[in-house]
């Protein structure tokens, strides 16, 4: 039964659900362009349904709603109807007008038809009319044609016995028209050359040619041959005759004008070739502008007496330069090949410059017509013709002297730029520039380039990039690092081994030794600093390496420019660079590294401060006073003489803060600003300290949980104090404020919240423990178990207290790296020990200092564990302070 019913229910759903192409919907919304909802694709009944009767007031108009729907369905009904009857007539309509189509189709066929056969007759009618016509026009045109082959055989036949009557009387100006209509005339009759008369008349016309030629050459080595007895010939020709010999000459065939051209050229330069030589001593390099005055004085006197014989297209005047230029460039080869050992530097230059001078000149004075063949086609057409190194190419070979002699006088330069060292005076105006030698260096480098480019751009141009990279290393080595003040601390080294030897040599006079040692560590001082002097000096070098390091950027880029494409790869500057580079990073790190050593004593006044026994906190503390004092007596002048290296001078800013905000951080783990809860105390540099152990602190909560935080206080202020110089260190002691550059401040805000967030730490009371440890990771997440030792010693907490802290230290944070506190202790000395800051490392005289404190400092604590039982507690208790006082932190 439900099977039955649910039939109808498929049956009508389906009946009633149209699905349409999206094709087909996209061309009913085009057609009808309707906004109503019950024309959309994705129309929905029940919504809207639901629109039109949103609640149940709505449907009081229901019958309203339900009479329009019937009316839109009778208006739809109608519309369909009218469509279906009007598309009763289509398929009658449709066979209709297939039919008059093909009738309409059937009549233009015919039409066609019709007219290619009118077409077909009336063309045969027009040939018909038109074959006389083409007949004779044929025959005027063979007519045409014999009349003309007939006159041309006349010209011919009369021509032959014209030319050889001319030709005998030498009458040139009169044979050069009817010589050029006979040459083209027997060209025309080449076709009929089996003809035997014509055979006959064109073997006529070469024998005339070839007699003129011979004929023609034979005036021309008349004319111009010396005259013998001091009388002309009497065939000698004039200058009229040979100025048509010569046009008649172009007619002939090519041959005739080269040879004439190749004797007369040979005739003009037979005495260049006998006057210079290889064994005359005017050939010789020295006197090579002799060679260039004789060509031009000659071709002076060439075109003022014979100029006008020759036509202007033979080039004669650029022709005779031209084979001057080839047997200077093939004498002077073998010249040279044959006195190399004569050629100096100074001979080379001068013969070459005097060849550029005289090719420019050639290149001003001709077109070079006559260059391009001499040179493949392929280079004619894509080159300028130029006379340059026409001759200059055989200097090629012999550039090494020159390249050779550049190396020769750079290294003296060096030479003499290291021994005016001692001589350069600091520039004390506040604005440090670079040396004077360093630009007379680069200027030399550009006169070399120059000076190299007009000789070759090719190997000795690459050679030369070689010696300029060599030198630019020497300059370096021996002018810029040996102008860097060192540090004079071998003396302190000396003092201090003596010491050791006075302490170590006699232990039985204990007192005297010990005397002494204090009298030496006092009369020895503080650790060594550069004078301000020393100050401007470094500026002054790290101004220098700056400049050659740009210079140096820009000499490679004309170096590529103007060397050969092929060795362009080749020319790399960056190693050179890169020397510089490190010139300037050492200087900046020597700025450093003094002001850091400044701080230092600052810093060793800072562990010896009672800050467990301040009693109120009043203005920043002393050593914070002579931090200040040291900044502002060193950074103006480092900033005044870095004024053109701005960005070498934030470097360095940047470099002192990353090395004293470390150091600032572990002197604060030697102090001990606070008492525990117990209020017993203790020195600030002993390590022993009293307190309640955690127990007793939990229990007795009326007791000062965190003792005496006044000292902290006191250097939470320092602290901030410090903060606030370090923001402003860029423009300490200046009239002008400038507003440090982000990354700066970012390392400072960092580094100095870090050393607030220690004290912080220690201000708070270690009980609860748990709430101790809580408050620590939240004010330093990043810390780890050695920091954590630190600051549990800066509180004076006691052993075992701290090894109970550390445990629920270590429940409190598992995911942090757990260290040894050895190897903390020895990182912290590394750091302590590096005076100039960052990864550089110590001097040998730094690490001999170093070394020799530590054997005092061991001596030291011998001598106090003999003086317990030799002497009196008192007196040991203050050589020990002296010396601890003395060694370097």
């Amino acid at each position: 039964m439900s099977t039955t019913e649910e039939e109808p229910d498929t049956k009508k759903d389906h009946i009633n659900k149209i699905v349409l192409s999206d094709e087909v919907q996209q061309a009913i919304e085009q057609v009808l362009q309707s906004s109503d909802p019950l024309d959309h694709p994705d129309f929905d009944p029940t919504d809207y349904v639901n629109q039109l009767f949103p609640n149940e007031q709505s449907l009081s108009n229901i019958d309203d709603v339900i009479a329009k729907m019937e009316y839109d369905i009778s208006l739809i009904d109608d519309n369909i109807r009218s469509v279906v009857r009007g598309q009763v007539n289509t398929g009658e309509n449709g066979r209709a007008a297939l039919k008059e189509a093909q009738q309409s189709i059937s009549q233009l066929f015919g039409l066609i038809t019709d007219i290619k056969s009118r077409a077909e007759k009336t063309e045969d009618m027009v040939k018909e009319i038109t074959r006389d016509i083409k007949q004779l026009d044929s025959a005027k045109n063979n007519l045409t044609y014999a009349i003309t082959t007939l006159n041309h055989l006349h010209m011919l036949v009369g021509g032959v016995e014209n030319l050889k009557q001319l030709a005998e009387r030498r009458q040139y100006g009169e044979i050069l028209n009817p010589l050029q209509a006979i040459i083209e005339v027997n060209q025309h009759f080449q076709q009929y050359s089996e003809i035997t008369q014509i055979q006959t008349l064109s073997s006529q016309v070469q024998q005339i040619q070839s007699e003129l030629a011979t004929q023609i050459t034979e005036d021309f080595k008349n004319f111009f041959s010396p005259v013998s007895g001091g009388q002309p010939s009497a065939n000698r020709m004039t200058i009229t005759q040979l100025k048509d010999a010569c046009q008649v000459a172009s007619v002939l065939d090519k041959p005739v004008k080269k040879n004439i051209l190749k004797w007369y050229i040979n005739l003009q330069l037979q005495e260049y070739v006998q006057l210079f030589h290889e064994n005359q001593d005017i050939a010789w390099l020295d006197k090579i502008d002799k060679r260039y005055a004789w060509v031009k004085r000659h071709l002076l006197d060439f075109e003022e007496k014979y100029g006008t014989i020759f036509p202007l297209d033979w080039e004669l005047s650029e022709r005779i330069t031209v084979q001057f230029c080839s047997i200077t460039r093939e004498e002077l080869t073998k010249i040279m090949s044959r006195r190399r050992t004569e050629i100096d530097v100074k001979l080379l230059l001068f013969a070459i410059q005097k060849t550029a001078a005289f090719e420019q000149l050639l290149d001003k004075r001709f077109i070079g017509a006559t260059l391009g063949e001499t040179k493949p086609a392929e280079v004619a057409a894509s080159e300028k013709p130029s006379f340059m190194d026409l001759i200059g190419v055989c200097f090629k070979p012999y550039l090494d002297i020159y390249t050779d002699s550049i190396d020769r006088s750079l290294g003296e330069l060096i030479d003499q730029f290291a021994q005016q060292n001692q001589q350069q005076i600091t520039p004390k105006d506040g604005n440090a520039s670079v040396f004077p030698n360093c630009a007379e260096l680069f200027v030399f480098y550009k006169k070399c380039m120059v000076q190299c480019t007009q000789l070759s751009n090719e190997k000795p141009m690459y050679d030369l990039t070689l010696i300029f990279k060599k030198y630019l290393r020497e300059y370096s080595s021996k002018v810029l690092e040996a102008r860097i003040p060192k540090l004079q601390q071998s003396s302190s080294a000396t003092s201090i081994s003596n010491s050791m030897s006075l302490l170590t040599k006699d232990l039985q006079n204990l007192s005297t030794a010990a005397g002494q040692v204090i009298h030496n560590f006092l009369k020895e001082g503080e650790a060594p600093r550069f004078t301000m002097d020393d100050i401007r000096k470094i500026c002054y070098v790290l101004a220098t390496a700056e400049y050659c390091l740009e210079t140096v950027q820009q000499l490679e880029d004309k170096l590529k420019e103007k060397i050969e494409k092929s060795y362009v790869s080749r020319v790399d500057l960056s190693d050179e660079k890169d020397v510089f580079h490190r010139i300037i990073s050492n200087c900046i790190q020597l700025l450093v590294q003094d002001l850091d050593t400044g701080c230092e004593q600052s810093l060793t006044m800072m562990t010896k401060m009672s800050w467990h026994n301040i009693s109120n906190v009043g203005d920043q503390s002393s050593f914070v006073n002579q931090i200040v004092i040291n900044l502002k007596q060193s950074v103006p002048v480092i900033r005044d003489n870095l004024a053109s290296s701005r960005k070498y001078y934030t470097q360095f800013c940047h470099k002192f803060v990353n090395s004293f905000i470390p150091k600032y951080i572990n002197t604060l783990y030697k102090l001990r600003p606070t008492t525990s809860g117990s209020g017993s105390s203790s020195g600030s540099m002993v390590n022993s300290a009293s307190g309640s152990s955690l127990s007793e602190g939990a229990n007795n909560p009326s007791s000062n949980p965190a003792g005496n935080i006044l000292g902290c206080e006191q250097l939470l202020l320092d602290t901030h104090s410090l903060k606030t110089v370090l923001m402003d260190l860029p423009s300490i002691g200046s009239q002008v404020q400038r507003k440090p550059p982000a990354s700066y401040t970012k390392v400072v805000v960092k580094g100095m919240a870090k050393a607030e967030m220690i004290i912080k730490v220690v201000m708070q009371p270690i009980y609860p423990s748990t709430l101790y440890i809580e408050q620590y990771l939240k004010l330093l997440p990043e810390s780890s178990v050695v920091e954590f030792h630190k600051i549990l010693e800066m509180k004076s907490v006691k052993k075992i207290e701290q090894q109970q802290l550390v445990e629920l230290y270590k429940r409190s944070c598992p995911q942090q790296t757990v260290q040894s506190s050895g190897a903390g202790d020895g990182h912290m000395v590394a750091a302590s020990g590096n005076a100039g800051g960052g990864d550089a490392p110590l001097s040998q005289s730094q690490q001999a200092a170093a070394l020799a404190a530590t054997a005092i400092s061991g001596a030291g604590s011998s001598i106090i564990a003999l003086g317990d039982s030799l002497m009196d507690k008192g007196r040991i208790k203050k050589i020990e302070n002296l010396i601890k006082n003395r060694l370097p932190n």
